[in-house]
């Protein structure tokens, strides 16, 4: 090979280095900026899911708690207004909670949702019920009581999935 076609080799390389050298810069700033906004992405859907999360778990366990308190209440025959309306409120609260859940969270999650979803609807209905003097027959604010203990086990159960499904360790 002679000098004059070296010379022209590598001027046409250094000349195409210096075309291509832009575009190789510019795709290798867009597969950066589309690894931080997938980055970003997953970011946010952690998030979303985590704040569902403590919604969710935050609305059962009141919801469970008031609904516990009302039975109480209601044996003892001092359930009053204001307890139906802390008790409905709570109830609506939890609802809502519920509902941004189901549209964020994992099918295995919703699962154990609902399994604590069965056991409160069930107490908040018997609740209901006992408060109009309609109760079913053998139904008493005790049974329901007891029946309403079933959730505290869901109600754990589910803490430690959403924990899981967190990275949460321990």
């Amino acid at each position: 090979m002679t000098a004059a076609a070296t010379a022209m080799i590598t001027a046409v390389v250094g000349v195409l280095g210096t075309l291509f050298a832009p575009v190789l810069s510019q795709r290798l700033t867009a597969r950066q900026r589309a690894e931080e906004a997938e980055t970003a992405e997953r970011r946010r859907r952690f998030e979303e899911r985590r704040d569902a999360y403590t919604a969710m778990n935050r609305a059962s366990r009141q919801f469970h708690t008031l609904l516990k308190d009302a039975l109480h209440r209601i044996r003892d025959g001092v359930y009053t207004e204001q307890d139906r309306d802390q008790l409905e409120e709570v109830r609506r609260d939890y609802r809502d909670r519920y509902a941004e859940a189901q549209m964020v969270v994992p099918e295995r999650i919703l699962d154990a949702s609902r399994a604590v979803n069965e056991v409160l609807a069930s107490a908040d209905a018997a609740a209901k019920r006992l408060d109009r003097g309609l109760a079913a027959e053998g139904e008493s604010a005790r049974q329901a009581l007891l029946d309403l203990k079933e959730a505290e086990p869901r109600l754990s159960a589910m803490r430690r999935m959403m924990r899981e499904d967190l990275g949460v360790r321990g």
